[in-house]
C-alpha cells in the first residue's frame, strides 16, 4: 500500500498513543463522529455545525503551521499536503479545484467524504470538519479570516462534496 502517512505512523505504547511528525492523531469511526454531530445538533440546532467547523480549524491551523514549518511548504504545497494527507487519513479523495492566494480563494472537491457517507441524507452540508481543516489552512495562508461554504455535498444528493474558501470582506 502506497500511504506515506501511515507509512510514517509511529506507535508509542507507553502512552498508548499514534503520533505522525510527533503530531498525535487518533483513529474513530465516522459514524462515530456523526453520531456526536447528530446529538449535539439535536440540543443545539444549526450552531452544531459551527461549532464542528471551529474544531475543524484549529485542527487545520494547528496542523498547516506544524508541516509548513517541518517541510517548509508555500501555499500550493500546504494546501497538496493537506489534501493528500486528508485522503490518507481516510477523509474522502480531496483534489484542489482552485487555489489563489492573490484573490484569496480555496475550492476543494471531495470524492467518497465519510462524513457525508455517515451521516445520510440531508438539506444542508455536512462535512463542517473538512470545511473547517481547510478554513484554517486558508486563513494561515492568506493571513486573513476567511468564510466557507460547501456548496455541494454527497448527503444533499451531489456527487461530490464542494467546499469553497474565501477572504472574509
Amino acid at each position: 500500500m502506497n500511504n506515506s502517512i501511515l507509512d510514517e505512523l509511529e506507535f508509542d505504547p507507553e502512552r498508548g498513543a499514534l503520533l505522525y511528525k510527533g503530531v498525535r492523531y487518533l483513529l474513530i469511526r465516522p459514524e462515530t463522529v456523526d453520531m456526536f454531530y447528530k446529538a449535539v445538533e439535536e440540543k443545539i440546532g444549526e450552531h452544531a455545525h459551527q461549532a464542528m467547523h471551529r474544531g475543524g480549524f484549529t485542527g487545520g491551523s494547528l496542523s498547516a503551521k506544524k508541516y509548513r514549518d517541518v517541510f517548509g511548504l508555500d501555499a500550493q504545497q500546504s494546501v497538496e499536503f493537506m489534501a493528500r494527507m486528508g485522503a490518507e487519513i481516510g477523509w474522502g479523495k480531496i483534489e484542489i479545484a482552485r487555489l489563489d492566494v492573490s484573490a484569496r480563494v480555496l475550492e476543494i472537491t471531495v470524492a467518497s467524504s465519510p462524513f457525508a457517507i455517515a451521516h445520510g441524507p440531508s438539506k444542508h452540508g455536512v462535512c463542517h470538519l473538512i470545511r473547517g481543516v481547510f478554513a484554517g489552512l486558508a486563513s494561515g495562508i492568506f493571513e486573513c479570516a476567511v468564510e466557507s461554504h460547501e456548496v455541494e455535498c454527497i448527503a444533499m444528493g451531489d456527487p461530490q462534496c464542494r467546499i469553497l474558501i474565501q477572504g472574509a470582506v
